[in-house]
């Protein structure tokens, strides 16, 4: 199983969160790409943009928060934290 937290923050206070589970076999690529799409549609935002510095925490923690710098719409809270929980 393939699970992947979503947080909104505001004010170090959490907005919403949402689980998303993903059993599929595919690469850990995609069941993170669309774990993020699932997490974007849930929370009705568009989809970040993977900045360097989102890659290289993600790379090294399995964790990646996206903040305002990665949205091109605004956006009403402080950062989405993206936090891979489980892995097969």
């Amino acid at each position: 199983m393939f699970r992947v937290w979503g947080k909104l923050l505001k004010d170090n206070r959490l907005i919403r969160d949402i689980t998303i589970c993903d059993s599929a076999e595919d690469t850990r690529t995609h069941k993170v790409f669309r774990a993020l799409e699932e997490i974007c549609r849930a929370f009705d935002l568009g989809s970040p943009i993977w900045l360097d510095s989102n890659i290289r925490d993600f790379k090294r923690h399995a964790r990646t928060r996206f903040g305002p710098d990665s949205f091109v719409e605004d956006i009403d809270f402080d950062f989405l934290d993206f936090h891979v929980i489980e892995e097969d």
